[in-house]
This record gives structure tokens, sequence and C-alpha cells, in this order.
């Protein structure tokens, strides 16, 4: 296991005794985040669903299902990326998390995206965009579009639960699946 690997579990395992939001009350499991602790690549979305909260685990449900179809054609593998959340406890009946919450875990993400150190992030719909690129970012208008900082190449895509709600969205978000697993290649030829 290699030192961010360690650190990583450390920092997990903080956040299991977290209480610095109210989001704590209603957990079943924190869902830390999961995945290659080495990945060039690193998804973050916005918050656990109820699948998430039940198994600890992110990208599980419907969404994620969606995701898995979306990773495999776009020739991603799930265990080649890390999957995280900008949130680490479900919020309340699937809603947007609070800012006072985002606040609240915000320091437990940038920490491991630090040990992660991924080359590339891809904000999973407009809550993950907000929180980490702009307040005013609009994601119909803005997805696939790269934005360099602090080191990393940042993109936003619609949520695979926005794909669900509006199947339409979908060849857009395909077309920002096929910029980010270009990027990758390029990245790994460098």
């Amino acid at each position: 296991m290699e030192a961010s690997s360690e650190a990583l579990t450390a920092l997990g395992n903080q956040v299991l005794s977290c209480e610095k939001c109210a989001l704590c009350k209603g957990r079943q499991n924190v869902v830390f985040g999961e995945g290659n602790p080495n990945a060039a690549i690193m998804f973050i979305g916005e918050g656990p669903g109820e699948m998430e909260d039940e198994t600890g685990r992110p990208f599980v449900g419907k969404s994620g299902m969606l995701l898995d179809k979306i990773f495999e054609a776009a020739d991603i593998r799930r265990e080649d990326v890390y999957i995280a959340n900008i949130v680490k406890c479900r919020p309340p009946g699937n809603r947007n998390p609070l800012p006072e919450e985002r606040e609240a875990c915000l320091p437990y993400l940038r920490q491991q995206t630090r040990l992660i150190k991924p080359k590339i992030i891809v904000l999973l719909g407009s809550v993950a965009a907000k929180a980490l690129i702009d307040p005013q970012f609009k994601i119909t208008k803005q997805h696939g579009q790269w934005i360099e900082r602090k080191g990393f190449f940042m993109i936003a895509t619609y949520h695979p639960s926005a794909l669900l709600r509006n199947p339409a969205l979908k060849k857009e978000a395909w077309s920002d699946f096929q910029i980010i697993r270009d990027k990758r290649n390029e990245l790994e030829t460098q």
C-alpha cells in the first residue's frame, strides 16, 4: 500500500465519525469515495443517494448503473478512476446539499484530491460544478469545456440522474465523455 493510499484510508476513517453538519444525523453510512488511489481521472458528484447511503459506496443506484454504461462506452474502467461526492452523507430526500453542508465537507474532498493527484477532475452535475468551479456555473451552457486550475484539468458534464430524468441530454453528455476520454489519452502520451 502506497503512502497516498494509506493517507486516503486514514482520511476515510476520520470522515466516518464526522459530525460537522446535520447530515450526520440521518445517515446510514458515510460515502467517502472509492476507486484507484492513483487515478488519472477523479469523478465528483453532489452527494450520496438512497442506495449509496445503504451501501456506503458512491454511484451504485440507477445513476451509478448509467454511469457504468457510459464508462464502458467511453473506454473508461471504473477500477481505474476515483469517484467521490461533494458531501459524504445523504441529504434528506436526495435534495441538493445546503451551502453549509457543502462547506463542512469540502475540506475532506480537497484532501482526497491532494492525495489522489488526478490529472483530470470531472464534475458530475451543476451542484458539483458550482461548488468547485464557479457559483454562477451554468451546466447547460458550460458543460464540456475545459478549465485548468491548480494543475488540474477540470470539466463538468450532466449528472447521470439528470440524464435519467431527461434522456434528450444523453447526446451532449456522450460528447462530453468523448472529450474526457480524448484528454485522458492525450495526457497518457505526454
